[in-house]
């Protein structure tokens, strides 16, 4: 991993994310859903709903990271898990901030597999040992990203806090 980082600052993430609504667009893909994977994807789904017209938005809440490349063993979805009775059948847009390892796509994949009609993945950016080709990438790249969301230290301190993840 290169010592340099990526800087996505708001007004970027602005212009990244109607890019990667414009993919969805040109695609002819039309998602009834868009599932968010907390915490970074949910600012990601909700530029994409409004981009897209899609109202309905769903959170599924996955730990992996403990720091700056550091991650659990394994991605674990942490309740409340999606209803897939509410995803039963539908066109589903996950999205994510970045497919880093994929493994987090790939676990959020698969849990709407055989529940929906069809699943594709948008990010913001995707790295190029990812497990998971997203259909929608606004940019690729192999270094640590700074997003404008997770740059800043909380204002609130907890114990057991994990920063820059």
């Amino acid at each position: 991993m290169s010592e340099a980082r990526e800087e996505l600052t708001w007004e970027l993430f602005g212009t990244a994310s109607r890019a990667l609504a414009q993919q969805v667009a040109d695609d002819g893909y039309r998602p009834d859903i868009i599932l968010s994977i907390a915490r970074g994807g949910l600012f990601v789904a909700g530029a994409l709903g409004y981009a897209l017209g899609v109202k309905n938005l769903h959170v599924a809440n996955v730990e992996f990271y403990t720091g700056v490349d550091e991650r659990l063993p394994v991605p674990i979805m942490l309740p409340p898990v999606p209803n897939v009775v509410d995803l039963s059948g539908a066109k589903v847009l996950v999205a994510d901030d970045v497919a880093d390892t994929g493994a987090t796509l790939k676990l959020v994949r698969d849990f709407c597999a055989g529940h929906v009609a069809d699943v594709r993945c948008a990010v913001v950016y995707e790295k190029p040992h990812s497990t998971v080709q997203c259909e929608y990438v606004w940019r690729h790249t192999d270094r640590w990203i700074n997003f404008p969301w997770s740059s800043a230290p909380p204002v609130v301190q907890r114990q057991g806090q994990v920063l820059d993840a």
